[in-house]
This record gives C-alpha cells, sequence and structure tokens, in this order.
C-alpha cells in the first residue's frame, strides 16, 4: 500500500514473520520475476528500467510490487524514480532459498 507522509511518498513492505514460504514461492515462480531477482542479485541497488525484460512499465510494475508483496525486494522511492534492491532479511527468513531458486535455471 503506498502512504504518503509530509509529502514524501513512502512504500510498505511486509514484516517478513508474516510471509508464508508459499508467497515466497510463487513470487519466485514467474519468468519475469526470477530474470529480476537475477538482476539483483549483485547486491546493488537498480532502477526498474534497467532491466531488460520484455514487458510494459505497468507489468514491470506489478511484478516488483508483487516480488515486495512477498518480502523479497526492497523499493525505495526517491523523487520521480524508484532504486530496487534484494531484502536483505529475506535470506535469514528462508536461508538458501534464492541460491537454490537462481541456480536452477
Amino acid at each position: 500500500m503506498n502512504a504518503t507522509l509530509l509529502g514524501v511518498r513512502r512504500l510498505d513492505h511486509p514484516n517478513l514473520d508474516d510471509v508464508p514460504l508459499a508467497k515466497a514461492l510463487s513470487a519466485l515462480g514467474d519468468p519475469v520475476r526470477l530474470a529480476i531477482v537475477r538482476g539483483l542479485s549483485d547486491g546493488e541497488e537498480h532502477q526498474g528500467a534497467q532491466f531488460e525484460v520484455r514487458v510494459s512499465q505497468s507489468t514491470l510494475s506489478h511484478h516488483f510490487t508483487t516480488l515486495r508483496g512477498a518480502g523479497v525486494v526492497f523499493i525505495r522511492p526517491e523523487g520521480t524514480r524508484c532504486w530496487h534492491s534484494l531484502r536483505p532479511e529475506f535470506e535469514q527468513r528462508f536461508p538458501g532459498l534464492l541460491a537454490a531458486v537462481l541456480a536452477q535455471d
């Protein structure tokens, strides 16, 4: 859910204790989302436009929203842009899951 605080856009990220394994696996089961996660696995922040996936901007936003809702990514708004990164806490919640999923491709 988007919220505004003193004119600054803020995105809510789920408490990872509330994210079931099935939701995380579902988010990681889509080829486009998997490509996004692979791109973010370098540990850096990226803007959505940096990902070479063949989907519209609105579909790409939907994929990022799904990944955020599953606790996989952190999205940091900055002005009119958003920066995306993997949530380090995800590894603590589901140890080895990202590595295992990324190794399967």
